[in-house]
């Protein structure tokens, strides 16, 4: 499963835990605690929700390593695995053989009839972030439009109010909230209630003008006060929030308790402001504001006076008992508020740090053809070692790896248990190791096992003096891609005066230089015209001909047989190679027989 994933189901299910434990406190502490309080504290849960950080050690973190274990022990069932073919005329491109990891042997065929289903499910794990991504898109784009067309809406049927005297308690309320930016006053009679929208320019929208003087006064305090505390982004922010745990329905059930929070919250800031005697006339301008119903429903983004009966109710009975404060409950409150946000700190993350469960093996950071440092290497070790301190377990699998389990696990074709238990080996066995899958062609634990070698194993150089020798370009390339500048530098040096093509090939990419290859390939293959000119060999294009005719199949194999160009042409008739002596010198050209062009395409077909 991809790492991002699994952080942010981690962050979803902390995040759950603490709408649950403020969803029950609640019940004790509604009528107890400043709704202000209530309102504000969700911001700790949104932000454990929305930041992947957490402290290295927390109260989740053997959940979490209990989760990402069961995965790996279900990573670690036997599947397909199949030898890797490279066909001769695409040995240049080896570089990018030890990507397919995934490609692995297992002789029981028992399993064939189940791969197409092992592939698909394994397709349907790594790929289900994009699921996940694609949804929260989806919503979050629904959510913006709904609101736009919402606000045309408003806007279409409001008419600004050009009345001075609203205009003057306008700006009276405004100066009681503490706005200095001017205010735009608006009337809708389609709208519902009396709402705000505008997250810079703030407009506030009446179903109508004509109201007394206290409930317009209440009313547009209100709504100024929303717009002072910037409830607007408050409640965008719990969209976001929402559309990125869609998944969760608690998150959804905290999205419906800050809506309500938000009307009971600002329905303090008010009484705060207007007075505690005032809460009576307060509570009769929500009813007379609810009695003017409008036939266009607000939608999230917008902060209205309102939002339904039931909701209303709620409102009436907590401004009726509402109080100031005493200094007990605001003690007991900085008590609570410390209790919360150490609840959302210490519930923590899931951390890839910790997790050796990984997909395959780890690969630098860079792009395609960038050299490889040691530096990464090394911080790598270090992050890995910190980790093995904290992975053991006394009932873990993967805590006391042996030679047996390691063998087991490449007999089960395990890349992710393989690399765990192959870097807990010494060296002696680990050359074994590393010996026993390049004798067998196994690319992909080889891939694992030489990026889990020490940074300063001498295996590193052995091996790749090994793939040098044996023309291995594949096992070369994927030893190549834990080098460093210098020694990548010297093994060019090396292959140019050994004139080895493809391990050229392979220290330019790395080393990216592709333009210095791509002149030296220019060059090579003029040379290259002009040998074959001599024996009777031209060329047009990409189509060769010998005496005049069109070649069908062009075989030239190298010395060494470590490169070889291959061509063919349906529309040819003659099938030639090139025949050249120890010293790689081409000494002429022959026909190819029927038995070796028969030799020929069947390798080709394997």
């Amino acid at each position: 499963m991809n790492a991002v994933l699994k952080i942010f189901l981690s962050m979803s299910f902390s995040g759950g835990l603490l709408i649950l434990a403020l969803l029950w406190g609640k019940r004790f502490l509604k009528d107890k605690i400043s709704r202000q309080w209530q309102y504000y504290i969700w911001l700790a849960v949104i932000l454990r929700l929305l930041i992947p950080f957490g402290p290295e050690v927390n109260l989740l973190g053997k959940t979490y390593q209990t989760f990402d274990r069961a995965i790996t022990r279900v990573a670690s069932l036997p599947s397909q695995r199949s030898v890797i073919n490279i066909s001769a005329d695409s040995i240049a491109s080896a570089v990018g053989l030890e990507q397919s990891n995934e490609n692995v042997n297992n002789p029981s065929e028992d399993l064939t009839a189940i791969r197409p289903l092992q592939d698909i499910g394994t397709l349907l794990t790594n790929h289900v972030w994009v699921i996940w991504l694609m949804a929260a898109l989806g919503l979050l784009i629904r959510k913006i439009t709904i609101y736009q067309g919402f606000i045309r809406y408003v806007k279409a049927g409001s008419t600004p109010v050009s009345d001075l005297e609203l205009l003057d308690r306008l700006s009276v309320a405004a100066e009681r909230a503490g706005i200095q930016k001017q205010v735009e006053l608006c009337v809708n009679p389609l709208i519902s209630s009396p709402l705000l929208f505008g997250f810079f320019d703030p407009c506030v929208v009446l179903p109508g003008a004509d109201m007394p003087e206290k409930n317009f006064l209440y009313i547009v305090l209100h709504e100024l006060t929303h717009y002072k505390r910037r409830d607007m982004f408050y409640k965008w922010l719990v969209q976001v929030t929402v559309c990125l745990h869609w998944f969760n329905p608690l998150v959804h059930l905290m999205s419906r308790e800050i809506t309500k929070a938000c009307e009971f919250s600002c329905d303090e800031a008010v009484l705060v402001k207007m007075g505690c005697n005032n809460a009576q006339d307060y509570g009769k301008t929500l009813l007379d504001a609810m009695a003017a119903v409008g036939r266009y429903k607000e939608k999230p983004g917008a902060v209205t006076l309102s939002e339904n009966k039931q909701l209303l109710k709620e409102r009436l009975g907590a401004i009726m008992k509402f109080k100031e404060q005493s200094k007990a409950v605001k003690v007991l409150t900085a008590m609570l508020t410390l209790c919360v946000i150490l609840g959302a700190a210490f519930a923590g993350v899931y951390s890839p740090g910790t997790a050796h469960a990984k997909a395959l093996h780890v690969t630098p950071p860079d792009t395609a053809g960038s050299p490889r440092e040691d530096d990464w290497r090394q911080n790598t070790r270090r992050e890995e070692d910190a980790s093995n301190d904290r992975f053991d377990a006394p009932d873990g699998q993967l805590a006391n790896d042996t030679s047996s389990d390691i063998e087991q696990y490449y007999e089960a074709g395990s890349l992710p248990l393989f690399e765990i238990a192959f870097r807990r080996l010494d060296e002696k066995t680990q050359k074994m190791w590393l010996e026993k899958t390049y004798a067998n062609g196994e690319f992909a634990f080889f891939s694992v096992a030489v990026r889990r070698l020490g940074r300063n194993s001498s295996l590193f150089a052995d091996f790749a003096e090994k793939a040098y020798a044996d023309e291995e370009i594949a096992f070369f390339s994927i030893l190549a891609d834990c080098m460093n500048q210098a020694e990548l530098e010297l093994w060019l040096d090396r292959a140019l005066e050994d004139g080895k093509w493809s391990f050229q090939s392979v220290l330019f990419d790395r080393l990216d230089k592709s333009d210095e290859f791509d002149k030296l390939k220019d060059e090579r293959e003029a040379a290259q015209a002009v040998e074959y000119e001599a024996v009777g060999v031209t060329m047009d294009g990409r189509n060769y001909y010998y005496q005049g005719q069109l070649v069908n199949i062009f075989l030239d194999i190298r010395a060494d047989e470590s490169f070889y160009t291959l061509d063919m042409n349906p529309a040819g008739t003659v099938n030639i190679k090139i025949i050249r002596d120890a010293d790689d010198k081409i000494t002429g050209v022959v026909y190819m027989t029927e038995t070796e062009v028969t030799e020929l395409l069947g390798d080709m077909q394997k």
